[in-house]
């Protein structure tokens, strides 16, 4: 698969087939978060890879999923993550680190996708209690959950007028609808056309 069809076939995976997924691929794609780009190249990043099933049954209910189709959205039993690649800002480093997160996030995204992985970033998550239960020293942050799995759902995108919602939804077959704005509605070329 290339680069552009892998970025257009990408969509959020929520819900995952209980397959394991070898450790050695999970290095791989931390490996790929990690070359991602860095500002002024000083990489405040660092990966905690989560496969303990205990582990893992414990961060599940710190993570908020799909706010806008509670609670058939979420992943259920069954259904779970497979994995979880925690985003760690070593704030030693650096304490504003958003835009190396989500290029090491995307880069993460990309190589599950090309591996047959789905993966859901989790921006919601109650931090204090993750922190505690993985024991993650006070001088790193979490930036970003990912979590993954083989996906047990095939979400697709459509694209909507600018006047159109924006909320995902699922139809009355249980697939997962991704409204996206029409790329003719966000481009503009040398100068910014009127966008009334």
């Amino acid at each position: 698969m290339d680069i552009y069809r892998t970025i257009i076939s990408r969509r959020t995976i929520r819900k995952f087939k209980q397959k394991k997924i070898d450790s050695k691929l999970l290095e791989k794609l931390v490996n790929a978060g990690r070359l991602a780009p860095s500002a002024a190249n000083i990489q405040p990043l660092e990966y905690l890879i989560i496969t303990d099933p205990d582990l893992k049954e414990k961060i599940f209910p710190n993570l908020a999923w799909a706010g806008y189709i509670k609670p058939e959205g979420n992943p259920g039993e069954g259904e779970k993550p497979e994995a979880y690649i925690i985003i760690l800002v070593n704030k030693k480093i650096s304490i504003s680190s958003d835009k190396d997160i989500g290029a090491s996030a995307e880069n993460i995204n990309l190589a599950a996708k090309e591996e047959g992985i789905g993966c859901c970033w989790v921006g919601a998550f109650k931090n204090k209690p993750i922190v505690k239960i993985l024991n993650i020293p006070e001088n790193f942050s979490i930036g970003l959950v990912i979590a993954l799995g083989y996906p047990a759902e095939n979400p697709v995108f459509e694209d909507v007028d600018k006047n159109s919602s924006i909320k995902y939804y699922k139809d009355s077959s249980g697939t997962l609808h991704v409204p996206k704005r029409k790329l003719k509605d966000i481009l503009h070329f040398n100068y910014f056309k009127n966008s009334k």
